[in-house]
């Protein structure tokens, strides 16, 4: 039973993925294209995730919080850089 709902998790997620790939290709603007990006960073650390729980390892979490604190970061320096157009002071 576990496979076949990480089976449907890894086709939603995916498909998701795939879905944000397209929005920062063809994107009307630049904050809908980082907005995508983040969100194509959380649906990366939920395929993280469920490849853990396949696995049953513990080091595809660390990855993801790896991922997770690199997104976090690099959304807030495109979001910096829009805003004013420098991301150091």
């Amino acid at each position: 039973m576990i496979g076949a709902a990480l089976s449907f998790a890894f086709a939603c997620f995916g498909l998701g993925l795939l879905m944000n790939a397209y929005r920062v290709i063809w994107a009307p603007s630049l904050g809908d294209r980082i907005l995508a990006l983040d969100t194509m960073v959380i649906n990366a650390i939920a395929l993280l995730a469920l490849f853990g729980i396949l696995k049953g390892t513990t080091m595809y979490f660390e990855a993801s919080m790896i991922i997770a604190m690199t997104g976090f970061i690099s959304t807030v320096s495109y979001t910096r850089f829009l805003l004013r157009g420098d991301i150091i002071e």
